[in-house]
């Protein structure tokens, strides 16, 4: 049985639809200088996101994106290989970036299902927990994250 869903998967996924160690993997993403510096000129401005002189002369030896930015794109990416009915609701979770990510990285998302709770309390719902890795096009992990999510189950006609 093939427990991957494809780089687009295309109708949104409820609680019933979901397997233990189900795995996905995404499309993927190029970043952009330019996206860079506004993501971090809005929500990370320290010189090794927003100036590319002065990220020279960092411990990072250039400009690389900020870890929320990469959560970001992360979840762009997410979203379009592991949709969810009802939307991705996050309840908690982990993040790491072992590796930056520099202008010009290409992103993608792998990820497999660990664990499934349907709720005792809604029956209506349960929690997913997934552990991804964004990987740039030489196959570094710049981020992981290990995350529940809220899934429904299809309404009871």
């Amino acid at each position: 049985m093939d427990r991957t869903i494809g780089k687009t998967a295309i109708d949104p996924l409820y609680l019933e639809d979901i397997q233990m160690g189900r795995r996905f993997v995404s499309g993927s993403h190029t970043v952009d200088e330019k996206h860079i510096i506004e993501f971090a000129r809005q929500f990370d401005p320290q010189p090794f996101h927003i100036d590319a002189t002065l990220a020279k002369q960092t411990l990072f030896g250039g400009l690389i994106a900020s870890g929320w930015h990469t959560a970001a794109m992360t979840m762009r990416l997410l979203l379009d290989a592991f949709p969810l009915a009802g939307g991705n609701i996050g309840l908690g979770g982990e993040t790491a970036w072992p590796h930056p990510v520099h202008s010009g990285d290409v992103l993608h998302v792998e990820g497999e299902v660990i664990e499934i709770k349907p709720s005792r309390s809604h029956q209506d719902r349960g929690v997913v927990t997934i552990r991804t890795e964004t990987k740039n096009q030489r196959n570094e992990i710049v981020q992981t994250l290990t995350a529940k999510l809220l899934v429904f189950r299809r309404a009871a006609n």
